[in-house]
């Protein structure tokens, strides 16, 4: 049965889970079976959960946080929720300490039916290989959005060395973290406070807006105001990639409705982004026809070129 499908017995099986993710109790049940079930393959992947949280607990990050906060940030009324089981979702220090550690988690089956740590790195080097191979150019100035705790901006930092990279995120908690790890690492790299369908940046001023798995994280319309935004700021020519999960793909088609319950108690907007024709929202917003190209058995890379 695929999940994104307009069929009766597919909006039925919907209209039951969000019922049941209605109810509190259940809601934060199942959402706690799922943070438990993200901890414990972490810890058999070898990533020590407690640990790594430990190592970021002892810094003083409200002079970090201080450091980068924009005093007049409007916070959509949709980034309020609850994300990934934390209450306040993004806007809490547990959600930027862990966020590493997750991603070694939650990508660590993508690749193999045994959980390796490897998987985090070898999605990220998939996109990029996208990247090389769809860029007419090679761009010198490149936007993150939705950037996180910066592993997607290290990653484009990384293959882009000589770039201008900013990384641009709606969470002050996530912008600290990422602008410790980047003094860290000795990166150069520019950390902005900001909403990404409202960036405030300049219009025709970068090469290349990239977006690593934030879109299963957005209503509808935030992500065609972001699709929107991102095509004002790029050059002509300038392209703009997303890296996310692909509804096409077999495994959630053949996803038993328990664990997709379990997902989307920690992803509110999961219907949203399955039911979202990508392709006509970058027609729409004024790019060339996307390519669509994916890149693991769970997830999508599209790239569109800004005419």
């Amino acid at each position: 049965m695929t999940i994104s499908a307009t069929s009766p017995e597919t909006t039925l099986s919907t209209k039951i889970i969000n019922g049941l993710l209605a109810i509190k109790p259940l809601a934060e049940f199942a959402k706690n079976r799922a943070r438990n079930m993200i901890i414990k393959r972490a810890y058999s992947i070898g990533v020590n959960w407690q640990e790594n949280i430990n190592s970021l607990q002892n810094h003083d990050w409200e002079q970090e946080i201080n450091s980068l906060t924009n005093a007049n940030i409007s916070y959509p009324e949709y980034y309020l929720n609850s994300f990934h089981a934390y209450e306040k979702g993004n806007l809490q220090w547990e959600a930027a300490w862990e966020l590493e550690s997750a991603a070694y988690s939650v990508h660590s089956t993508i690749y193999s039916k045994t959980p390796q740590k490897e998987g985090d790195r070898t999605l990220r080097n998939n996109y990029h290989q996208v990247l090389k191979e769809k860029l007419a150019i090679t761009p010198q100035n490149i936007l993150d959005i939705g950037c996180g705790v910066g592993l997607s901006t290290f990653a484009l930092k990384e293959q882009y060395p000589e770039s201008k990279i900013s990384g641009l995120d709606l969470s002050p908690y996530f912008l600290a973290v990422a602008n410790y790890q980047s003094r860290q690492k000795n990166q150069n790299i520019q950390w902005l406070h900001s909403q990404a369908e409202k960036t405030n940046l300049p219009s025709n001023s970068h090469d290349l807006v990239s977006a690593f798995l934030i879109f299963h994280e957005l209503p509808q319309l935030a992500a065609k105001n972001i699709i929107q935004e991102a095509h004002r700021v790029l050059k002509t020519g300038g392209y703009f990639s997303m890296m996310d999960m692909n509804p096409q793909s077999e495994v959630y088609k053949k996803m038993p409705r328990y664990v997709f319950t379990l997902l989307k108690s920690t992803e509110p907007y999961l219907d949203e982004y399955f039911s979202l024709n990508m392709e006509s929202v970058f027609l729409d917003a004024g790019f060339e026809k996307p390519s669509i190209i994916p890149i693991s058995i769970r997830h999508r890379t599209i790239i569109a070129r800004k005419r």
